[in-house]
């Protein structure tokens, strides 16, 4: 049987040794938890930006694969990535597109593709965690047939 001085009535305090242990404990796990949310935050936007370059990689392969030239092919790639990185609101502080047009030198009714490789320096600077860079190369590569018994020229 437990002696009655060591049981204490209902809301009764301690013997004030763990007074303001919870006030300690979210001083120092609060950072931390700040942190932890912000890094998940920088990757979430890091992966989305990374899946809007693979988009526009894809709609500009479908794209360049309808064109009948390979300059046609090229000018479409480069605008429909464009068009596609700005509709999915991704600010790239420089982009490049391009376009291998061999396959458009494949004769009529043999299989040939196009691959297109959109490549973009992300701007990350807004998300302003120390140690994060303030850009981020990302690049996406996509390939999409030629509709083989469609005409096509090679210039």
């Amino acid at each position: 049987m437990i002696p009655s001085s060591h049981t204490k009535a209902r809301g009764e305090r301690g013997n004030g040794r763990d007074l303001g242990a919870l006030s300690l404990e979210l001083a120092i796990l609060g950072p931390a938890l700040l942190l932890v949310l912000a890094l998940v935050i920088a990757a979430g936007r890091i992966y989305l930006s990374g899946s809007s370059v693979d988009n526009a990689a894809r709609d500009a392969a479908r794209a360049a694969s309808l064109q009948t030239s390979p300059v046609a092919a090229q000018g479409t790639a480069e605008q429909v990535a464009d068009q596609t990185l700005t509709s999915e609101g991704l600010h790239c502080t420089s982009t490049s597109v391009t376009v291998p047009t061999s396959g458009f030198d494949v004769p009529v009714g043999q299989p040939a593709s196009v691959t297109v490789t959109v490549t973009c320096r992300a701007d990350l600077s807004d998300i302003g965690l120390p140690g994060l860079p303030g850009s981020k190369l990302l690049t996406g590569t996509f390939t999409s047939s030629i509709d083989p018994y469609r005409p096509r020229s090679s210039s």
